[in-house]
């Protein structure tokens, strides 16, 4: 079921979270060729885009190759730094959709820079961050949430209504507290509660592991569209499976074994595309375990993966693994 966010439609009620380190460009493109609908990408600090940081707005190097809605995620405490990073990163790409972090718990993001999840302390600030950078671009203005700073302080209605107030076009929540980072559950009913009290789209993230936790989620919370974060991780099938059963209850084939290779191969080429190869080897190293979970007799080609250096020698390990791989049928 489509939805849209300001005027932009989204084809379908799946999103790839941000993830810091992996929801950059390659891994977005990888999730469009897997239909998600919408994808944010990882979190970026308008500070460093203001001082115009060229590794910082390399990290974006790449969206103009996406198709689908690229909402561009920008985090940091202070509204006019936000405005000017936003001013700066819609001319300098084609971006529709800014996000504003509001529910990053890592302390490098709260506790010394001040935002993040700890914006959800001051519902004044989150008002003039809001509408400050709603004013100073035509881009969509969106925001990213938690339910609140601690188990006492939940106040995620309060910040939806503050920054639809403010202009904002969307919400996503994650509906845990920056005290639980990302442990204990996902406390779904405040998705719902945000839902009951806000007009714009609610987005619902936390704890969606399987097609039937995203159905589930938007039958008991009303929420527009599921969120998807590190279960995708290694399995980006489930976003296209998430959206066949959304759409009309279809349950698609898993992946086997040679698609998941053959995109773990895509995936790492992506990665070539925007970086050079010691970094594109490096963080491709991190994901192919995930790409091999569940397969049998891996073990030999992790470990060869750990001394690989040069692409050409990945790719060949893959290849390799993938042309002499037994399945082994359950008894």
């Amino acid at each position: 079921m489509k939805f849209k966010i300001g005027n932009i439609e989204i084809k379908n009620q799946v999103v790839l979270a941000p993830m810091a380190g992996i929801s950059n460009p390659a891994f977005m493109c990888i999730a469009e060729k897997m239909n998600a609908g919408l994808v944010y990408t990882e979190l970026i600090s308008a500070e460093a885009v203001i001082r115009n940081n060229k590794k910082t707005l390399d990290m974006l190097k790449g969206i103009e190759d996406i198709n689908i809605p690229v909402a561009v995620q920008i985090f940091g405490s202070n509204a006019e730094v936000l405005s000017n990073a936003a001013k700066i990163l819609t001319k300098l790409y084609p971006i529709k959709i800014i996000d504003i972090n509001m529910g990053c718990p890592v302390p490098k993001v709260t506790t010394r820079a001040g935002s993040g999840s700890a914006l959800l302390k001051d519902i004044n600030k989150i008002y003039d961050i809001v509408s400050s950078v709603v004013k100073s671009t035509n881009a969509n203005v969106t925001v990213k949430i938690r339910s609140g700073w601690n188990k006492d302080t939940i106040n995620a209605v309060e910040v939806a209504k503050t920054v639809e107030k403010a202009g904002a076009v969307a919400i996503a929540i994650h509906p845990r507290t920056r005290e639980q980072g990302y442990s204990g559950v996902a406390d779904w009913k405040i998705i719902k509660d945000v839902k009951n009290n806000v007009n714009i789209p609610v987005i619902g993230n936390g704890d969606i592991k399987s097609i039937y936790d995203a159905k589930k989620m938007i039958d008991e919370t009303g929420c527009d569209a599921v969120m998807i974060g590190r279960a995708c991780l290694g399995n980006p099938f489930l976003l296209r499976e998430a959206a066949a059963y959304l759409e009309d209850g279809t349950i698609l084939d898993k992946a086997n074994y040679i698609e998941k290779i053959d995109t773990a191969i895509k995936h790492f080429k992506l990665l070539l595309k925007y970086n050079d190869e010691r970094k594109a080897v490096l963080e491709m190293r991190g994901h192919i375990s995930h790409y091999l979970k569940g397969l049998n007799n891996v073990s030999e080609v992790r470990n060869k993966l750990t001394k690989v250096n040069s692409s050409e020698e990945l790719i060949h390990i893959l290849e390799d693994f993938k042309n002499n791989y037994t399945v082994v049928k359950n008894k």
